[in-house]
């Protein structure tokens, strides 16, 4: 019987119709699971007592970029590196140039300098591997898969040593936990990975399968709709920061997202399969990923970073031009799709 589910299961990529049913059922999933791993990721690092300024640097940092681990991951198993690869660069993109973009320009706030110096040092150093493994190399291979979840575990450390001794602001919880609510927290945490492995296998397969029928490249499917997708946990709490008026704590959330994607969802990627850089995508005739790509993720996040390092805020227009670079970006890729240019 369970050769017959995953023979229907398998067969539902090879049409339209289930293909973007997968891919549906998939992003559910993906949301949800991801929304469910924080919360109780959240509650149990509570029960223990773990200060809130830790959770936030971690637990849900990580939750939030589970999705894109997953996919990355899944894609990278069934020997899909270009869905791996956009992916990691789709949504740096994404994070950066929509999502924090638009609490910028609507509700530009100061920043503070010394709260993101670390991470934005840690970015571009992290930026600077991946160029290397790019434009020398060729391609990611697994030492280096090793070296970004070095790297991951180094920011890990210092972020969580620089919680614990600049608690400002904490506010610890006393209260008692109540009667069976760690183990509530475990049984969904559980589930809850188990729905994000489901759903990243769901919308990674449905990708490959709607770009083949489209004639898509696969880099542009992962660079663009599945970057897109796997940021929604970044979208909900950027919406929800600015509706609270926390304009600010986005662009902290956006910095970390940022950090992991280039070091946890690749280093986990190229560490489970390595891969070398796709050349399905091309613009005038040149690697899309090398010309554009990877030069719009730097470009996007000093945009965004340097002016708020220097002057210690955010400008309106620094998100309106983020989101028209955005939008000029999206252009291309449907101009590549459609093999315009």
């Amino acid at each position: 019987m369970l050769d017959a589910f995953f023979a229907w299961y398998n067969g539902l990529t090879d049409t339209l119709v289930g293909s973007l049913a997968l891919f549906a059922v998939g992003l559910v999933l993906l949301t949800k699971g991801g929304d469910w791993f924080v919360d109780s990721s959240v509650g149990i690092a509570k029960f223990f007592r773990v200060p809130e300024i830790i959770i936030g640097a971690t637990v849900v940092s990580i939750g939030t970029t589970l999705p894109e681990v997953m996919v990355s991951a899944t894609a990278a198993v069934n020997h899909n590196g270009a869905i791996a690869y956009g992916n990691a660069i789709g949504s740096i993109i994404c994070n950066t140039a929509l999502i924090a973009a638009l609490t910028i320009a609507i509700r530009p706030a100061p920043v503070n300098k010394k709260a993101i110096t670390t991470p934005i040092v840690f970015f571009f150093a992290s930026a600077a591997i991946y160029m290397v493994a790019a434009y020398i190399f060729g391609r990611f291979d697994r030492w280096l898969g090793f070296v970004m979840l070095g790297v991951f575990a180094v920011y890990m450390v210092l972020t969580i040593r620089q919680g614990f001794k600049n608690p400002v602001g904490e506010k610890e919880h006393e209260e008692e936990a109540e009667g069976g609510s760690l183990v509530k927290d475990i049984v969904v945490l559980v589930v809850s990975a188990a729905l994000i492995a489901v759903g990243a296998d769901m919308l990674e397969g449905s990708s490959v399968s709607l770009a083949t029928m489209a004639g898509i490249p696969t880099e542009v499917v992962g660079v663009t709709i599945v970057a897109l997708c796997t940021s929604l946990p970044e979208l909900v709490t950027a919406i929800t920061a600015l509706a609270k008026g926390h304009g600010a704590l986005s662009l902290g959330n956006i910095i970390g997202a940022n950090i992991f994607n280039l070091v946890l969802v690749s280093g986990v990627a190229v560490s489970v399969s390595p891969f070398t850089v796709p050349e399905g995508s091309t613009i005038f005739g040149q690697n899309t990923s090398l010309v554009l790509e990877i030069p719009l993720m730097v470009g996007v996040m000093a945009l965004m970073t340097l002016p708020a390092l220097i002057k210690g805020k955010l400008r309106r227009w620094q998100g309106v031009t983020l989101l028209g670079i955005y939008v000029a970006f999206v252009v291309v890729q449907v101009l590549i799709a459609l093999h315009i240019i």
